[in-house]
């Protein structure tokens, strides 16, 4: 059934005339990917400006039980912030709420609505002499209450954690318009249990994010960003510990890309060049980042040449400026948009512990050469927290026949090694089934029990992260203990 009247009254009430948008036309926008690969259909769209409004908008959808689906960048590939196609459930866009509310004198943290593009929280940061490490290739799109609901991570894990590891204190909206203000700037508070972490990572399903007090850290002085060609991914892990055992936590980054990726970047990036002369199968991205003036270029020049000279890498080069370090970033975050010139792209993203990633990338290539000989595999991503986006650049006629049979292989192969199947992406709609598959009972079970102490009549997000359950049961459904395959 569409919204009843009352509700979007209250709604037009609360918000103005430009704050309800609805007809397929303007609506359709929002219901959307940034990738157009999932689609969806929505009664209408509301943007608040404040928290109030969008606690009256939550009581108005608890009393009359309209289905929410909270927005921010849009820019998720797992369906998260994208409606189903009944036409019921209604946007939540929190893109008007973008105020930084306070800046800390001393530079450590900051309070951001969720609103807020993640590139303009970096900018922030930066007037402050500070960093927000979080960075990832749609920073200048995506918004830091989605990055927040999704837990991020991006190209700066390896030092700096994920999302969660970045947020000192939340204010959320609970379902029933309640809100909960929790943006204390405090590293250590230890009266009960931890609650922002419930909603980060929940992909607004047990609340709405409105506002984030977040962690900032001294803005690195000297970079030293490194671009090196390998035979084979077994030789990324010898340089990630010869890297280590230099530098510990001075790397930032340490990327994985494949030398066909690299050629597509090269091929159809505007303003890209080939980083080495030659062809390579593989290619390794380095950052390494210190707080002090210089110093930090010399003892990387030394192990790279003891690199060289071990033949363990067989080409190299040290970003000169900072037109060519964004440059070599460039290939690395356009990696997606260079080779869906060559094919339709069929996206995923899982991790495994790092020990394992040649495994996994052999047995899905063995996979993909024997069965379906026309794919180009592309795994690219982050080598050091064991996280890498496989991509299949595929056919367009063959898209809708090899896609769940990729994944559904990839899956198999990620959870045979003891990895995740969602790594910095989430669960969303795209990956419910998987969920529902491979999580042990008591995950599951403790899951449900949560989802229905926070939305008891599961108007959050509806078939985000939990199937949907049929109105008066909680919000949630599916079996009791699902079971592992065998």
């Amino acid at each position: 059934m569409p919204p009843p009247a009352a509700f979007l009254e209250t709604c037009s009430r609360l918000l103005g005339g430009d704050g309800v948008l609805g007809g397929e036309e303007a609506t359709a926008p929002y219901a959307v990917d940034f990738w157009g690969q999932h689609r969806g259909r929505a009664a209408f769209v509301l943007l608040p400006r404040r928290t109030e409004e969008v606690a009256g908008i939550l009581a108005a959808a608890s009393a009359h039980r309209v289905p929410i689906v909270p927005q921010g960048g849009n820019t998720g590939l797992v369906a998260g912030g994208i409606p189903d196609g009944s036409g019921e459930q209604v946007i939540l866009s929190l893109s008007r709420m973008e105020r930084i509310r306070e800046r800390d004198p001393a530079g450590e943290y900051l309070v951001a609505e969720a609103g807020c593009l993640l590139a303009r929280v970096q900018e922030e940061a930066e007037k402050a002499g500070r960093m927000f490490p979080l960075s990832l290739g749609a920073e200048g799109s995506c918004r830091i209450g989605g990055n927040l609901s999704t837990n991020a991570g991006g190209v700066n894990v390896l030092r700096y954690g994920m999302a969660r590891q970045l947020v000192l204190g939340l204010e959320v909206v609970l379902a029933d318009g309640r809100v909960w203000n929790g943006l204390k700037p405090l590293l250590k508070d230890n009266t009960g249990y931890d609650l922002k972490q419930l909603f980060i990572g929940a992909e607004g399903t047990l609340g709405v994010i409105t506002a984030a007090c977040l962690r900032l850290f001294p803005a690195p002085r000297e970079r030293v960003t490194i671009w090196l060609a390998i035979a084979r991914p077994e030789d990324a892990l010898l340089l990630l510990r010869r890297f280590r055992d230099a530098f510990g936590e001075l790397i930032s980054s340490f990327e994985l890309l494949t030398g066909f990726g690299v050629r597509a970047a090269v091929e159809h990036l505007p303003g890209v060049r080939s980083p080495l002369a030659g062809d390579h199968d593989w290619h390794l991205l380095v950052e390494l980042s210190w707080n002090l003036r210089r110093g930090l270029a010399g003892p990387a020049e030394e192990l790279l040449a003891e690199l060289f000279e071990e033949g363990l890498v067989a080409d190299g080069t040290i970003a000169a400026s900072e037109a060519q370090r964004a440059m070599l970033w460039r290939i690395r975050e356009g990696q997606s948009e260079a080779t869906r010139q060559m094919g339709e792209i069929v996206r995923s993203d899982v991790a495994v512990a790092p020990t394992r990633l040649p495994d996994l990338i052999r047995r899905m290539q063995d996979f993909v050469r024997e069965q379906m000989p026309e794919i180009v595999l592309i795994p690219f991503g982050h080598v050091g927290d064991g996280n890498l986006h496989f991509n299949f650049v595929v056919p367009p006629e063959r898209v809708a026949a090899w896609r769940p049979r990729l994944l559904e292989r990839l899956v198999e192969e990620v959870v045979g090694l003891g990895g995740s199947f969602s790594a910095e992406h989430g669960i969303g709609r795209s990956k419910v089934a998987e969920l529902l598959r491979y999580k042990p009972a008591v995950e599951l079970e403790l899951m449900r029990r949560l989802k229905t102490l926070f939305d008891p009549l599961g108007i959050l997000n509806p078939g985000v992260i939990l199937p949907r359950q049929p109105e008066g049961g909680g919000g949630i459904r599916g079996p009791a203990a699902a079971k592992p395959p065998a």
